[in-house]
């Protein structure tokens, strides 16, 4: 019986993140399948519904195995990039066939493309307790260019920590972005867990 990840990748004690995700690379797809994994869709939805130009490039940051870049191509965008720090992931992404270019790097290296040559950029699933901190979000957006469309989501033990609302309404705030989607919903329903998609514009 395959190894199951999802009750414990939220409570992992000491191991490192890329270690989990390397180890659930195999089974990651049908595990989040099984358990009605919704997000990808509706950020990919929401972010066709607030760009004019799908030809221009994405990029799918957090790509993981290339769910989202499959939601995104989907939805009509046709030259989509892909960023994982975990190589077993990267592996299955890109057997996929949905990304122009995928690069892995070290959690402690720097981004190895250029966030502002991007039209939008996407962080599906991606930023929360358990993968990547609410700094990772924060850096995203200070290396967007102007115009620029970001896509994200907040699941529910993102929500539950006031960090990560706190610096998207810092943000919007100060004027860098503006928010132009938000909606609640399903993230993994068969475990019960809903997330928040945005959409935001660079100003």
């Amino acid at each position: 019986m395959a190894q199951k990840f999802l009750d414990s990748v939220y409570d992992k004690g000491n191991r490192d993140v890329r270690e989990i995700y390397a180890d659930w690379s195999k089974t990651y797809d049908a595990e989040i399948a099984e358990n009605g994994y919704a997000t990808p869709m509706r950020a990919a939805s929401a972010l066709a519904d607030s760009v004019q130009d799908k030809s221009r490039p994405v990029l799918d940051f957090g790509c993981g195995t290339g769910l989202s870049g499959l939601a995104l191509k989907s939805k009509g965008f046709s030259i989509i990039d892909g960023i994982d720090v975990t190589p077993e992931m990267i592996a299955v992404a890109q057997s996929k066939g949905v990304y122009r270019t995928v690069h892995c790097y070290g959690l402690t290296d720097p981004i190895p493309v250029d966030l502002g040559a991007y039209a939008a950029i996407s962080a599906i699933g991606v930023i929360s307790p358990g993968a990547a901190p609410i700094e990772v979000f924060e850096m995203i957006v200070t290396q967007m260019t102007a115009g620029a469309h970001f896509v994200f989501s907040f699941n529910d033990h993102a929500l539950d920590d006031p960090r990560y609302e706190a610096s998207l309404k810092a943000f919007i705030d100060a004027g860098t972005l503006a928010l132009a989607f938000k909606e609640y919903g399903d993230h993994l329903p068969g475990i019960g867990l809903r997330s928040t998609v945005y959409v935001v514009e660079k100003l």
